[in-house]
């Protein structure tokens, strides 16, 4: 089955695909958010409240907690973020988290990671409030049932944010996911699967990937490896998202879909960088918001 081929915003044409822009997208949702808490400030009296905390000094996390940051104040929450040391001790943490879980003005709570390795991840992601999750590890445990309090995670929400931006829908589709990693790989094929798609879940050492691959009407890459799937591999007009980024021989950037070949098969792809990265982000901000929401009304 062939896609129908629409030009939309935040969508260019390159050879037969059409280019997902993340960022312009992500923009557009900012925007919206913007005036959304300009709205609900003057209903319930308070913006979204959210608390970013970052342990240690290592310079990756140091951008990523600054890009989260500057997305906050565009969108007009309270944003605060809480820099401990290296040698801060679990305990620390923990104390930090539990006063940010009893505070009714924080609607959000995010622990950078990694954390130094003499502190136990998953007892910090654990102490965080299921209710004040943004980054939607319990909704990952939980199966995504989308209770009432619970947001999920926000690169594999950003994958179907992505896809429904094209204006076709997944139900009934064939989604391949490549990739089984327990951040993007499971939780996007639980997702795809909340919206009805027919979900196949492919990884490195999946026998005849290409034959998988050329079935699917949506493509999930996700597995860490440069152009893993390339353009003889994909269905005329298949949707491609690529959250992998890695670094190419020539040292540049490049995801785990080959843009050049693939783009010429794909209905729609989104490159890398400036695909599934600033929506990814975006959704913590909307993450946030919908915490917030849950808990004012």
């Amino acid at each position: 089955m062939y896609f129908r081929f629409r030009v939309k915003p935040g969508m260019t044409q390159v050879n037969m695909g059409k280019v997902i822009d993340g960022k312009a997208i992500a923009a557009g949702l900012y925007e919206e958010m913007q005036r959304e808490v300009v709205e609900l400030e003057q209903k319930y009296g308070r913006r979204p409240g959210l608390t970013v905390i970052i342990v240690g000094e290592d310079p990756a996390s140091q951008v990523y907690v600054r890009n989260k940051e500057i997305a906050a104040k565009k969108v007009g929450f309270v944003s605060e973020v809480i820099r401990m040391p290296e040698q801060t001790t679990q305990e620390e943490l923990l104390k930090v988290i539990a006063r940010l879980n009893a505070d009714p003005t924080v609607d959000g709570i995010l622990v950078q990671l990694p954390v130094p390795k003499h502190i136990d991840k998953d007892a910090v992601i654990a102490a965080v409030a299921p209710e004040k999750d943004v980054d939607g590890f319990f909704g990952m445990k939980s199966g995504f049932t989308m209770k009432q309090g619970y947001v999920a995670p926000c690169t594999p929400r950003a994958c179907i944010h992505l896809i429904k931006t094209t204006g076709e829908t997944i139900e009934g589709r064939h989604a391949l996911v490549v990739g089984r990693g327990e951040l993007v790989g499971k939780p996007v094929a639980t997702l795809l699967l909340n919206e009805n798609a027919t979900v196949t879940i492919a990884h490195s050492r999946t026998r005849n990937l290409g034959e998988i691959a050329r079935t699917a009407d949506i493509i999930i890459a996700a597995v860490g490896r440069p152009h893993i799937i390339t353009g003889d591999m994909v269905k005329p007009g298949a949707i491609l998202i690529d959250v992998g980024i890695n670094r190419g021989a020539d040292g540049k950037l490049c995801g785990d879909i080959d843009f050049a070949s693939a783009s010429e098969k794909a209905g729609w792809i989104t490159p890398v960088p400036g695909g599934v990265g600033p929506m990814t982000i975006a959704m913590l901000m909307r993450n946030t918001l919908d915490c917030y929401l849950n808990r004012v009304r």
